[in-house]
């Protein structure tokens, strides 16, 4: 075959094959009663892997040009120009022009290996089993019958948990506000989901922090939304990149996770909150504040959430018992003006007609008990244990390799490598040897880092996770 691949092309190659037979079974090139080539011969030909010469003839087949028999190969259709027979999807085609866009693949492959148990794991965001209040949970279960409606429930969720939550926000996170101003979501990330396609447009400007966990995320791509980096140092964001930022770019939203940040563990000071405040009052730019972690500062000081210090109504404030009791509840909220409120509660509705009435029923009894208090005191002292473990581990295997800051709350470690290194082979390497991270391109715009999660895995586990990083660094 003399025609070639085109490697260069952003066209995929699965494509090209298909496009390039297609073609030649329109001019004659591939005559109808000639086989076509095996799978196997036609990848070895053009240099690629097999199963690229799957998804093209996968394609072919769907659009009632080839047909393929088990024993016989695979040959042009003879109802090519009558196409009389009953015809498959596309569905490549329909995956790759979807408007919702995929993870970026490093994300879909830490995703993928994410379900081996035999995996350690430091990349999951998520507490380990034995962080999850299950006995205190099952207490209240087994404690109280369920009285409610089976039905549809309020738009903005179930009234009894969002005057709990009005409760909860005023006891441990100083923000005072009312349950009109409160809509419960399927944790933090379906209430910034909505924030992104109720309140902003294709085009528009936002600025996130560099890194963030935000830029793992494709709701900012796929809405058509351009983002602009705010860099995070030891006191989180600096206001005067803000400032700088404003007057060069239109910016209509600020997102901000200020409390032991994702992915720098970082605490935005007092003082730089203040200053952010009043920029955004200065300038009428929404602030929203993810806050997953505020309640588990290590010394259990209260932190001083953004919205506990906006006295003009300019934050939207976004958390989620996700991080601190169990992730598989899937109970968050968002608190901010009520018209926004409403406006959020209307499109969840048609999207899922409101949340499960069991999980937030089980929910408001737990975050009403006394079990909720002795459970993020222990929750504390374990993840500073852990947290201790991993910088332990790190002195002692990668001392000289890496520098990062110290945590003092949250679950993430942000560690930068001392030499230039290939983030996908290091993860490959790592995967090998049986630990898993999350590369740092995936997080923002910096390479040469890597963050460790210490609330999946134990201490015993931590400790090997790292022994086993340190392998595969040093290996490459």
């Amino acid at each position: 075959m003399e025609w070639k691949l085109n490697r260069n092309s952003k066209k995929a190659l699965y494509k090209q094959i298909a496009e390039y037979i297609e073609h030649g079974i329109a001019d004659g090139t591939f005559p109808v009663d000639t086989p076509l080539p095996s799978e196997r011969s036609l990848a070895s030909e053009l240099k690629v892997n097999r199963s690229t010469v799957v998804a093209a003839y996968d394609e072919l087949e769907a659009n009632g040009l080839i047909e393929r028999k088990k024993g016989s190969g695979t040959t042009i259709s003879k109802d090519i120009w009558g196409m009389t027979r009953r015809r498959i999807p596309s569905w490549n085609t329909y995956i790759e022009s979807g408007s919702f866009l995929p993870n970026l693949p490093l994300i879909q492959r830490i995703r993928k290996e994410m379900v081996d148990d035999t995996l350690i794991n430091l990349s999951s965001g998520e507490l380990s089993e034995d962080l999850f209040p299950v006995d205190s949970l099952r207490e209240i279960l087994s404690g109280r019958s369920f009285v409610g409606s089976l039905g549809y429930d309020h738009p903005q969720g179930n009234a009894y948990l969002r005057e709990t939550i009005v409760s909860h926000v005023k006891q441990y996170r100083r923000i005072h506000t009312d349950s009109s101003s409160i809509m419960i979501t399927s944790g933090a990330q379906q209430a910034l989901h909505l924030v992104v396609q109720c309140l902003l447009k294709p085009g528009d400007a936002v600025a996130l922090e560099d890194p963030s966990y935000s830029y793992g995320l494709p709701i900012f791509q796929s809405a058509g939304i351009r983002t602009y980096p705010l860099p995070v140092n030891q006191e989180g964001v600096d206001p005067d990149d803000l400032l700088s930022l404003l007057k060069k770019r239109k910016i209509r939203m600020i997102f901000l996770n200020p409390a032991f940040q994702n992915p720098t563990g970082t605490l935005l000071s007092i003082e730089r909150r203040r200053r952010i405040l009043e920029i955004s009052s200065e300038h009428g730019i929404p602030v929203i504040e993810d806050d997953p972690y505020s309640l588990t500062a290590f010394n259990g000081e209260e932190i001083a959430t953004l919205k506990s210090m906006d006295d003009y109504g300019n934050v939207l404030y976004i958390s989620s018992l996700s991080k601190i009791v169990a992730s598989g509840l899937r109970i968050g909220w968002i608190i901010g003006p009520k018209s926004v409120i409403e406006r959020l509660s209307d499109a969840k509705q048609q999207i899922d007609f409101g949340h499960g009435i069991f999980n937030q029923w089980v929910a408001n009894d737990f975050l009403s008990s006394p079990y909720f208090h002795s459970h993020i005191a222990y929750l504390r002292e374990q993840l500073e244990t852990r947290r201790n473990q991993m910088v332990s581990s790190l002195q002692q295997y990668l001392n000289q390799q890496v520098e990062f800051h110290i945590p003092q709350g949250g679950i993430h470690l942000w560690c930068k490598i001392n030499e230039t290194l290939n983030e996908k082979k290091l993860l490959e390497e790592a995967i090998k040897r049986g630990v898993i991270h999350v590369p740092g391109s995936t997080l923002g715009s910096k390479k040469g880092y890597v963050r460790f999660t210490f609330a999946r895995a134990n201490e015993t586990c931590i400790h090997e996770g790292i022994k086993r990083f340190s392998a595969a660094l040093k290996s490459l």
